[in-house]
């Protein structure tokens, strides 16, 4: 704040002898003494404005954020959560802030929505909870900044692209977005002494094993460019981790659905990558008459009806294993857990519980495979039960697809919806 040259006193030259006046006791003249008050009245009201001016940035949240997110504090655990604005990602932020945690999302909303964002703002508005960066984590110069401005302690990595079918179209984009970008935040993490990652993976690594269920110590051996970025972003964070006292978990969950319990974020991805969506995601489009119908791709697997098998876990039950897989994680450390619920079930049997859960008859057609899919994967959660405490609860197949139906339904244009803009 500039200082008022008004408040200050100016210096006058005189040109005439002073007068002889009394020397009072203070050791000022009488014309001090009477200028005195007015200029401590000026000073007084500098200091009164320059308070005011002071308060009201503390109130803006920018001020208070930068200030209160750029320092550790004892009893507050700050998590950078990269891919926030996802559908997993604000998931996860949800929970956290639940908890008490400190929060930074970055995001460059290439797949996630602010509109997520706005409902965890509004959910949290006190200052020092909550903070929202547009970035890129492409850009190691914005990534590095991020982190010489904040005192995160640990970092939950969710930011990825992650449709398997593109994956086969657009190769390089996934080995980017995933591979690259993690190596981006390891460095950052490295410089800036952030020593614990919670690190977002997929049973899409395994591949097509021969053996089920799969457990962590099943042989990597990915089909796809989404499931090859995953691994050796993996391999790349287990070798920088020999060479440090990271605390690391990194958690390879299996086909994801369900939203918010209590409905305050959904899955809303945006309209031009439907297709490459979750079958869930179809399932909502084709009950709200978006798309006519739902495709299943793939009727010819060795499985009991030919359709895929897949291990559907409920993304409420995945941040709280992301959550106890934080609050485990040790220094010089390495966790390693698959996230299901360690039954497969077809997509046909998907099918018809949604049908049950929208309450439509949805029209379905079956097309040939869908490329890098693979026949059956189901889990073996049995180290993460043992040594996280962690078990699935929300496995009822029809209650879980209701849970994001209830969220699809008053949100037909996703988080553009005003009963979304109203929260």
């Amino acid at each position: 704040m500039k200082e008022n040259p008004q408040m200050l006193p100016t210096n006058r030259s005189r040109t005439q002898p002073r007068a002889v006046r009394p020397w009072p006791l203070s050791g000022m003249d009488n014309s001090d003494s009477r200028r005195k008050p007015h200029v401590y009245g000026k000073l007084l009201m500098a200091v009164i404005l320059t308070a005011f001016c002071i308060l009201i940035l503390k109130q803006s949240p920018n001020f208070s954020g930068s200030n209160v997110f750029s320092r550790h504090e004892p009893g507050v655990t700050h998590v950078l959560v990269t891919g926030g604005a996802g559908y997993i990602g604000s998931h996860a932020a949800l929970r956290l802030l639940t908890d008490s945690y400190r929060v930074t999302i970055v995001d460059n909303l290439s797949r996630g929505n602010l509109g997520a964002i706005r409902v965890l703002q509004q959910l949290f508005p006190e200052p020092g909870r909550l903070q929202f960066i547009f970035a890129d984590l492409g850009d190691a110069r914005a990534v590095n900044r991020i982190f010489a401005e904040n005192a995160f302690d640990a970092v939950m990595h969710f930011a990825a692209v992650a449709y398997v079918g593109e994956s086969t179209l657009e190769p390089l984009r996934y080995y980017h977005n995933i591979t690259a970008n993690t190596l981006v935040i390891l460095e950052a993490m490295a410089a800036h002494g952030v020593k614990t990652l919670i690190y977002s993976s997929t049973c899409a690594t395994y591949g097509e094993p021969e053996k089920m269920p799969i457990t962590e110590v099943t042989p990597q051996l990915p089909i796809n460019p989404y499931g090859k970025a995953k691994k050796m972003a993996e391999d790349i964070i287990l070798d920088f981790s020999k060479r440090s006292d990271m605390a690391v978990m990194i958690l390879r969950y299996f086909n994801v659905i369900g939203s918010d319990p209590e409905g305050r974020l959904g899955e809303a991805p945006r309209p031009e990558l439907r297709e490459h969506g979750r079958i869930s995601g179809a399932c909502f489009d084709a009950a709200l008459g978006i798309i006519p119908g739902l495709k299943v791709k793939g009727t010819d697997y060795a499985t009991s009806d030919g359709t895929c098998i897949r291990d559907y876990i409920d993304v409420t039950d995945l941040v709280d294993a992301h959550v106890k897989a934080l609050d485990k994680a040790r220094p010089n450390k390495v966790g390693i857990y698959n996230v299901g619920t360690g039954k497969g079930r077809s997509v046909k049997e998907f099918v018809e519980a949604c049908k049950k859960a929208t309450g439509v008859n949805i029209k379905v057609d079956y097309l040939e495979r869908r490329p890098g899919d693979y026949a059956e994967v189901y889990s073996d959660p049995s180290k993460i039960n043992s040594e996280l405490n962690w078990t699935a609860h929300y496995t009822d197949l029809q209650k879980s697809l209701s849970t994001a139906w209830r969220w699809q339904k008053s949100h037909p244009n996703g988080y553009r919806s005003p009963s979304a803009m109203a929260v």
